[in-house]
């Protein structure tokens, strides 16, 4: 219940619904109850029909509904004869259904428009979340998993959960009301009747156990399914290339076939709960014929054939309510299992946050300082360690080693991607964990190795996130980047959309955007990720020259791919296994028996 009633908090304010809500279910109930215990004076007027009556006389009790319609339907008789009292009848059976109904309709309004709020702001509180995680948080997760509880998760809790609470409010209530009419007609037959209810919920609950947990399995299964199709869509080529287009469908095909088999129990379950309570119900109802139809065909003045007629129309419909209770609370577990995944991504905390009283980044003066800095993933493994580093303002300070050395790792800890687990850094004296990340990523640029662009215009893509950037601010930043030509020679220039990744263009072209991107922003400092590496050799030339031109009176990181690339640069730090093995210029570098001799050898030769 617990998880039910957080995933309600996300209705809130709920007395905006609720409110109107419960006026109208209690209108539409008490007008529903009505149209069939209507039914009786119906057919004491029809059985009563060329009959002589008697004079009617005024029922003692208030409470006695029943015998207030029959009093009221023969003083029509009297008045209008039988066939006059019988259109009287009729249009309060008329008036009566339309209320209902009209009610009816209202109640079904007010809790879509309470289902798509609680749905509004459920998923906006997931993808708020999601997007507040340190970056550190997506490496370990599949993409497919998160994006699964956003979507299909989140829209299972909405049909469930808040479907349930429709349920559990206004047929409780319904089911209230059919009884009181069924004790009003006849307390001896209602007693015998009730014992259905417990029965049919004994049998129920046996049937539903154990669904939550099927429900979750099948949430899991869906999940993996997700990841599996992003991974297939996203590596086609590479999948094609290898021939493993049998083993990717087999993988898919596996967990596809997992999820319907879970789907498979978890339906035998559900759907075999409504023909149970139909079943108990028709049992009841036969048993109840008989009973009621002894009490009749005996003589008991407690019970008229006319009003028998109407208890077994209404007793007929008790099953009704009863049985949307037990199909809600089969369904119920759909919901919740999905809600604890949803609630799970919600309540994953970032561990890169802003201190109260973190401190704005107005500007970059002096210097960043790693000052015995560690850094791992996990306890298991230090991907940086110990790590002294001085990146002065206005220098150009080159990362090279060999792969998975931690040089990626290290740009990330800049822009406080993530925060370091020992040491510290400072950005002109002040730790980065004492200011705000938005002002502190102000001030820096980033161009990845991959080439991040997305399902947009050219323009959108350069103009990434900044509203008021104008044509001319983003075709000179173009310009710089050498992207310009090949910019205008696109079917729309620069609103011509590059698809899925950017997919319309090519390695290079896509490179030379991102740099645009770079450009326009005019941070103060750049961080370049091998922002070269994804080039062929014409494209390298063409932004190289803008990269130096970029690099220009800017504090720039670079870590370098093709190190014939980085050679002017002021500092050149090489980086093996997570530590720093060598510092100095390129010449400096050069004259040492060291590991930057080496990969300088070892290129010139594969060159």
């Amino acid at each position: 219940m617990k998880t039910y009633f957080r995933l309600l908090s996300f209705a809130k304010p709920i007395e905006k619904f609720a409110i109107p809500y419960v006026i109208c279910t209690l209108i539409t109930v008490i007008f529903s109850t009505l149209n069939l215990a209507l039914l009786a004076p119906l057919l004491h007027t029809l059985f009563n029909a060329g009959k002589e009556t008697a004079e009617a006389v005024k029922p003692e009790a208030y409470t006695d509904i029943l015998a207030w319609f029959n009093y009221y339907a023969s003083v029509a008789n009297s008045q209008f004869g039988a066939y006059g009292a019988l259109k009287y009848v009729c249009i309060v059976i008329v008036i009566s259904v339309f209320i209902s109904n009209l009610f009816r309709y209202f109640c079904q309004r007010i809790m879509e428009n309470f289902r798509i709020h609680t749905l509004l702001k459920l998923r906006r509180a997931v993808f708020d979340n999601v997007m507040d995680l340190h970056v550190g948080y997506f490496t370990g997760q599949r993409k497919g998993d998160i994006v699964s509880k956003v979507a299909s998760d989140v829209q299972v809790v909405q049909y469930s959960v808040t479907g349930t609470l429709q349920v559990v409010f206004k047929e409780p209530l319904q089911l209230i009301a059919y009884i009181v009419m069924l004790f009003n007609i006849s307390p001896k037959l209602t007693f015998f009747s009730l014992l259905v209810i417990p029965i049919s919920g004994f049998f129920i609950a046996r049937i539903v156990k154990n669904l939550k947990s099927q429900a979750h399995a099948a949430q899991e299964s869906y999940g993996n399914m997700i990841s599996y199709l992003d991974e297939a869509l996203s590596g086609i080529k590479i999948i094609k290339a290898f021939n493993a287009v049998s083993f990717i469908k087999n993988r898919f095909h596996n967990e596809n076939e997992r999820y319907a088999n879970i789907g498979r129990a978890m339906a035998k379950r559900q759907q075999l709960s409504s023909p149970v309570s139909e079943l108990l119900g028709v049992i009841m109802v036969a048993i109840i014929l008989l009973y009621g139809g002894h009490l009749v065909l005996s003589g008991d003045k407690g019970l008229t054939a006319p009003e028998f007629i109407a208890y077994i129309a209404i007793f007929s419909q008790v099953m009704r309510p009863a049985k949307a209770l037990t199909d809600s609370f089969s369904g119920i577990h759909n919901g919740l299992a999905a809600g604890e995944r949803v609630l799970e991504l919600i309540d994953e905390k970032t561990e890169v946050k802003d201190r109260a009283d973190a401190k704005l980044v107005k500007s970059f003066e002096r210097n960043i300082v790693f000052n015995q800095v560690n850094f791992s993933y996990s306890k298991d493994k230090e991907i940086l360690q110990n790590i002294d580093l001085t990146i002065e303002k206005g220098k150009v300070v080159a990362l090279v080693g060999p792969s998975g050395g931690g040089k990626s790792t290290l740009v990330d800890l800049i822009p406080r991607f993530m925060d370091v687990t020992g040491g510290q850094i400072l950005f002109d004296g002040t730790d980065l964990r004492d200011l705000n990340q938005d002002s502190l990523r102000d001030m820096i640029g980033v161009v990845n190795q991959e080439s991040i662009l997305f399902n947009d215009t050219i323009f959108n893509n350069i103009a990434f996130a900044n509203l008021s950037a104008s044509q001319e601010e983003v075709e000179a930043a173009a310009r710089i980047a050498n992207a310009h030509e090949f910019i205008l020679k696109t079917e729309h220039g620069y609103q011509t959309n590059i698809g899925d990744r950017g997919g319309k263009l090519s390695g290079g072209q896509r490179q030379r955007i991102c740099i645009a991107r770079a450009v326009l922003k005019n941070p103060p400092i750049m961080l370049l990720d091998e922002a070269t590496s994804a080039l062929d050799t014409e494209s390298e030339k063409l932004v190289q020259d803008s990269l130096y031109k970029l690099m220009d009176n800017r504090t720039t990181v670079v870590i370098a791919h093709r190190l014939s690339t980085i050679q002017n640069a002021d500092i050149i730090v090489v980086i093996e296994a997570g530590k720093i093995v060598e510092v100095g210029s390129h010449s400096e570098l050069i004259q040492r028996e060291g590991l930057y001799r080496k990969l300088i050898e070892m290129q010139q030769f594969t060159d």
